[in-house]
């Protein structure tokens, strides 16, 4: 995230990091990266550096049912699995969680907030605006996706169930286009925009209820998958390639990993399938693009119907909401005159189900 939370003092990074990994901070630098986490660098008077991660675990929830608790959970079962990949698999492309003192890779810092640790990587690169610089770059990242779909006895992930996160609020606030959204800034520009959008959307969300039945249920295909393999958590190092931010790693079919790929390279799943004898599934392709998608929206409309401030943070939630709220234009097969069907239609099969 681009802005440092207020509750998150200088002085409860020290002690929580004191606490978890005898790790005393001389400085500590916020970093106004990825969008998600909060980030800092630390160092100690040694020199010894650290990239902390802290994560908002009320935003980590998934509906008015979820607790931070349950939030908590897997994200700490995420972070056991990348340590449990580097460490007992050996795949040096995983850049791994650090274990505090009491073995644990992830520290409550707060009843909101989580604390997790990571080696500072200065001499790596991010690829350029999210894209790999070149077709080689793309072939390196799928023989490393080869190995991490092949790899076993470690800590397993959760088993993905396509589940969309706050997609009950998503529905619910499809039903409010009508009423007043002024608890910040953006609350009004986003109810008009999903007003304008809303039965192509109910349109998107039948289509991906009928996909993700389809390959939630195709088990034998399940591997380790990352879920982001993009340009901007892939890092060029002196030494390859490695792999950051684990906390969505899932077992998936293996097209959870290759969408976004074969987006910028279609010929990236014929270089997949000939490295691994894996036949691509066009369902999976479909439908974990469309999740992203549906989990880019969800996100953002919950985020501008409540309560919310302009900054940094939510004018970057305003853009990507726009580029992602774009039903017929990003799935023209999917929504049209013949596919959003009547109001009715909205309501019953939508608005009405979960």
């Amino acid at each position: 995230m681009f802005s440092q939370p207020p509750e998150v003092t200088d002085e409860m990074l020290d002690q929580a990091l004191w606490a978890g990994w005898r790790f005393r901070a001389a400085t500590l630098t916020y970093q106004p990266v990825g969008f998600g986490a909060h980030h800092w660098l630390g160092e100690d008077t040694s020199g010894w550096q650290l990239f902390i991660t802290v994560d908002d675990l009320a935003a980590r929830t998934w509906s008015a049912q979820d607790t931070i608790e349950a939030a908590f959970s897997r994200l700490e079962r995420a972070m056991a699995t990348a340590f449990s990949l580097r460490h007992d698999a050996g795949l040096e492309f995983v850049v791994a969680p650090i274990q505090a003192a009491d073995g644990r890779t992830l520290h409550r810092m707060s009843d909101r907030y989580s604390i997790v640790t990571h080696p500072y990587l200065a001499d790596c690169e991010p690829g350029r605006d999210g894209d790999f610089a070149a077709e080689a770059d793309r072939r390196a990242v799928i023989a490393l996706l080869q190995t991490l779909h092949g790899v076993s006895g470690v800590v397993l992930p959760r088993r993905d169930d396509l589940t969309v996160p706050q997609i009950a609020q998503l529905k619910a606030a499809m039903s409010r286009t009508r009423e007043p959204w002024q608890r910040g800034p953006y609350g009004t520009r986003a109810r008009d925009l999903l007003a304008a959008h809303v039965e192509d959307l109910a349109a998107l969300l039948v289509a991906f209820g009928r996909l993700a039945a389809r390959v939630a249920g195709r088990a034998d295909r399940l591997v380790i998958t990352h879920g982001e393999p993009g340009a901007a958590n892939v890092l060029r190092t002196p030494r390859g390639f490695v792999f950051v931010d684990w906390e969505s790693v899932l077992l998936a079919q293996p097209e959870r990993d290759l969408w976004a790929l074969a987006e910028d390279d279609p010929e990236i799943l014929t270089h997949y399938s000939e490295r691994t004898g894996v036949a691509i599934d066009t369902d999976a392709l479909t439908a974990y693009r469309l999740w992203y998608d549906l989990f880019e929206i969800a996100g953002y409309i919950t985020w501008f119907e409540g309560t919310h401030e302009d900054n940094l943070d939510t004018a970057e939630a305003w853009q990507n909401l726009q580029h992602f709220l774009q039903p017929a234009d990003r799935w023209p097969d999917l929504v049209g005159p013949a596919k959003s069907g009547r109001r009715d239609l909205v309501e019953l099969d939508v608005l009405e189900s979960d």
